[in-house]
């Protein structure tokens, strides 16, 4: 049942100057590197001046570490992977970054950074993690907290209920169109019943300790504490929030309980992150900012992801001048001599529109292509190979684009590891809230091409149109 946006201004008001007075000092006595794993690249959406690795080989993880920040982003993809390649790669990479810790003499914490409405591989990726870190390190991993609040995307925590806004309502998580996702769909109403439902029972909704928006607003940090100590045996952990000073509150109780010798996993969106690496607040950026090598050349738009939002925001681009749209027909996938010839119809025209100075946006057909087996591995095997095909549209230009932007998670990842050949990128920022840009390493196919990464799930209706509006000469 949806509620009112007005419940969020209806919490007790928090003194967030003290708050951030005793966060600092706990950040300050932090000694412990936060390796963020982020299943695909939108997890960046909140932080600036941050690396992200694209790959997780020794050097990478030890310059990741060497670094003055206090935390790094390794993109795994793994949300669209297959559950056995996501084992896998949480297995290579638990291994790597235990290395490059002891190598640098550096002590670490994992987070598991997943979609802010409760999508991915869970619980396997956070499990596979403690594995590996109770095997490499010997200590025990307490509690795994969970914290999917997201406010530049809308999604709220409250009364243990996750919600999604849209408009002047909140919706439940599971009753919007992403708990309908059929590789990663749920249906559980409540935080702990998603936890029950997604561990197959293993973990009851009645053993899931919440942290409750009472306790966060009235600032009882020993309240939070005693209930962090209390967790254990990997049991789980609920933050309820509705703003950054909630998490604030939440992070000074976290830090002081693993000086106590408590050790978390967590399960989060990316507005904790944020607040655990003491990243501060930046302004949106202009385009002096994003683009620094001037061209001619039109930019590129790249659109994979099929949800509602996404397609409306596409429709909303339209109403824009000087910009020429390609539709790539995903409905010839299953075929591929067809599906290869539709990729190079498109590609022609996309690399006419850009040398001409044009931006071009280049989209998938809208309507959903599905498995006729109705497995979930054969429906993100074809959802992988459509954006493969999508990424190509970029890896394959001969022409330097102004600019590429990449709409959904799996279709931006494949843009910036396969297309772009990105190996490392620093996020530059934010160019609508909730949507990253990075700029592409030296090494890449585009070097200091601003990559903007938007989420199919993040924004209004105008915010596709609003967000090329900056960029467009």
């Amino acid at each position: 049942m949806s509620i009112s946006t007005d419940v969020l201004s209806s919490f007790k008001q928090i003194p967030e100057d003290q708050v951030d007075q005793l966060l600092q000092e706990e950040l300050r006595k932090n000694d412990k590197k936060i390796v963020v794993l982020d299943d695909d690249p939108t997890g960046v959406q909140t932080v600036h001046d941050i690396s992200v690795y694209t790959s997780w080989d020794l050097d990478s993880m030890k310059a990741g570490f060497m670094e003055e920040n206090d935390l790094f982003y390794v993109l795994t993809n793994s949300r669209g992977f297959t559950a056995e390649q996501t084992e896998k790669v949480h297995k290579e990479i638990g291994e790597v970054v235990h290395q490059a810790a002891k190598e640098t003499g550096k002590d670490y914490i994992f987070i598991s950074r997943s979609d802010s409405t409760l999508r991915g591989h869970y619980p396997l990726e956070p499990e596979i993690l403690r594995d590996e870190y109770e095997t490499n390190t010997g200590r025990k991993i307490d509690g795994e907290i969970l914290c999917p609040f997201f406010k530049e995307g809308g999604r709220f925590t409250i009364n243990n209920i996750h919600y999604v806004k849209y408009g002047d309502q909140l919706v439940p998580a599971c009753e919007t169109e992403f708990a309908k996702d059929k590789t990663f769909g749920y249906s559980a109403y409540t935080m702990p019943e998603y936890v029950e439902e997604k561990t197959c029972g293993r973990f009851k909704a009645e053993d899931v300790t919440c942290i409750s928006a009472e306790d966060i607003h009235n600032c009882d940090y020993d309240r939070i504490q005693e209930q962090l100590m209390a967790v254990k045996d990997f049991n789980k952990i609920v933050v309820n929030a509705v703003d950054y000073p909630d998490l604030k509150v939440f992070c000074v109780a976290l830090f002081r309980a693993m000086r106590a010798g408590k050790n978390f996993m967590f399960r989060t969106a990316a507005s904790i992150v944020k607040v655990m690496g003491g990243v501060t607040d930046q302004p949106l950026l202009t385009r002096e900012k994003m683009v620094v090598k001037e061209t001619d050349n039109g930019g590129v738009i790249v659109v994979g992801s099929h949800t509602e939002k996404t397609t409306k925001q596409l429709e909303c681009l339209k109403t824009l001048d000087n910009i020429e749209f390609v539709e790539l027909d995903a409905t010839l996938v299953r075929d591929d001599e067809a599906f290869s010839r539709e990729v190079e119809r498109c590609l022609d025209l996309e690399e006419k529109a850009i040398r001409s100075g044009k931006t071009v946006c280049c989209y998938t057909t809208r309507k959903l292509i599905t498995a006729d087996t109705g497995d979930k591995e054969d429906e993100l095997r074809l959802s992988v190979k459509i954006s493969d095909a999508v990424q190509s549209l970029v890896g394959r230009l001969s022409v330097t684009p102004s600019f590429v932007i990449a709409k959904g998670g799996i279709t931006s990842s494949d843009v910036g590891t396969k297309a772009l050949k990105v190996k490392k990128a620093n996020v530059l920022g934010q160019i609508m809230p909730g949507i990253p840009v990075w700029q592409t390493g030296d090494e890449s196919r585009f070097p200091l091409t601003p990559y903007v990464i938007f989420p199919g799930n993040v924004g209004e209706v105008e915010t596709l149109r609003d967000a090329v509006k900056v960029l467009m000469k």
